[in-house]
């Protein structure tokens, strides 16, 4: 593996402060996914462009000791401390969150986990359960407290239950579905999450794949903006602290990370067209809430 450069400055609109995380993160984070091609050498040079906050999908989605990130995470040495790791946590109860702790500290070759969030809470009564005694958020406040974990989140596409439970207190941060044709966290999460001061980050900012593509609304000589487009639309929102990315290669990395080359935010028009787009996508690409 190749030594590792300094990370490249990531403008300061793309930047969240170092108050959500401990130190300032990229606004574009990258994803694991399991039919990635990328290898080692990609994720390092998304860390050296910048891109600091890594979500690893966790062991529950089958990660190796072999797989890019994960090889990566646990070669860091000192660079470790300037990157966030942000797991993704299957257990629901504190008997089953020992061991798979212990065995996401090992095969990421670190002493601690800088968020962990619980994987897809889907139903109230998983919420109920992670929360009750015995359940996996009291076992990971213990090891909150003694510095194993620094952060903990929930991931759901369930917008009135994700709101439900940013307001409870009990997190620290949240992961959610959001880009410009499913909006609906502009009204049922956000309000609660930028009351509470709460770090979100989201995911699925492609709408898997149909927002680079055509719709037949679309109007005449219409061009469907590329990737980085839709990454500074899930961006444009302040209640949005980290959107992720997951690219398949290193051909998509390198187009995702022109989103670190905007000297700004989109402007009013650029805004408009891609949230139109949004709509189209929505009435024509599936049934999704």
């Amino acid at each position: 593996m190749p030594a590792m450069g300094e990370a490249n400055e990531v403008p300061p609109f793309l930047t969240a402060p170092a108050g959500a995380f401990g130190i300032p993160v990229c606004r574009l984070g990258l994803a694991a996914r399991g039919n990635s091609s990328l290898e080692p050498d990609d994720v390092l040079h998304a860390i050296d462009r910048g891109m600091n906050f890594l979500n690893w999908p966790g062991l529950a989605e089958g990660p190796t000791p072999g797989d890019a990130m994960t090889a990566v995470v646990a070669s860091l040495g000192e660079r470790r401390k300037s990157v966030v790791v942000c797991a993704q946590f299957g257990a629901r109860t504190a008997a089953d969150a020992a061991s798979e702790l212990r065995d996401a500290l090992v095969a990421l070759g670190t002493d601690y986990i800088d968020v962990l969030a619980l994987y897809y809470v889907e139903r109230p009564e998983e919420w109920d359960e992670i929360t009750a005694p015995g359940g996996v958020l009291e076992y990971l406040r213990a090891a909150q407290r003694d510095g194993v974990v620094r952060g903990l989140g929930v991931t759901s596409h369930q917008r009135k239950l994700a709101a439900t439970m940013a307001a409870s207190g009990k997190l620290d941060l949240l992961m959610l579905r959001y880009n410009a044709a499913h909006r609906g966290a502009e009204i049922d999460v956000f309000p609660t999450t930028s009351a509470r001061k709460l770090p979100v980050i989201s995911y699925t900012a492609l709408r898997w794949g149909a927002l680079l593509r055509p719709t037949p609304e679309d109007p005449p000589c219409f061009a469907v903006p590329r990737a980085p487009a839709w990454y500074r639309f899930a961006l444009q929102h302040p209640a949005v602290t980290v959107t992720l990315a997951a690219p398949g290669s290193r051909s998509e990395l390198d187009e995702i990370l022109q989103v670190l080359a905007a000297t700004g935010p989109l402007s009013e028009a650029e805004y408009t067209l891609l949230a139109a787009h949004g709509d189209r996508v929505r009435r024509n690409a599936g049934s999704f809430p």
